[in-house]
């Protein structure tokens, strides 16, 4: 969260929804967005919230996202789960930990995914077939797809439910009509 739009690459507007502070008191939300200075050392779904004197991240979300948070006396830093590289940097002062975006980590590769699941990729591209999957493979139609063998071993949810029909209107076993065309 921050209070500054100044920060933001890209920002959308938001309904009104508000945050609640420790001291119960409500800051409105007008807006969602991006801030960092490029797509490697950006972090993404900021809220603009008014009236906010500083910018607040959040450990727990950090931790959902697959990363680990680890705090000592002199700073805090960001690791991804699955590898040992350092994320970002934070150094402590006057009690409040400081991560600087602008700064450039040498192996830093936030927000890439190296996934090799193949209904990941189903997903990712439509929920297309995986005989069609198999195809793109082949003739290396698509930049960037893993060399899988897609198999169809079990059945998506998300098509599943967009292939399932269900009846407009009940049917009535009585007539409502009195007479033609009513």
């Amino acid at each position: 969260m921050t209070g500054v739009s100044s920060k933001f690459t890209h920002i959308s507007p938001k309904k009104s929804r508000y945050v609640t502070y420790g001291d119960n008191n409500k800051g409105r939300i007008p807006g969602v967005g991006k801030i960092g200075t490029n797509s490697s050392n950006s972090i993404e779904n900021v809220l603009l919230v008014e009236g906010l004197k500083h910018n607040l991240l959040s450990v727990s979300q950090l931790c959902d996202k697959g990363y680990l948070v680890s705090f000592d006396s002199q700073k805090c830093l960001i690791k991804h789960k699955h590898d040992t590289n350092i994320k970002h940097i934070g150094y402590r002062v006057n009690n409040v930990y400081m991560i600087d975006l602008s700064q450039k980590l040498d192996n830093n590769k936030c927000f890439l995914s190296k996934e090799d699941d193949p209904w990941l990729w189903h997903k990712r591209i439509a929920h297309i077939n995986m005989e069609h999957l198999n195809k793109l493979i082949s003739k290396d139609l698509v930049v960037g797809l893993p060399k899988l063998k897609f198999e169809k071993d079990r059945l998506c949810d998300a098509c599943q439910k967009g292939k399932q029909t269900k009846v407009s209107f009940k049917s009535k076993n009585i007539v409502s009509t009195t007479q033609p065309l009513q």
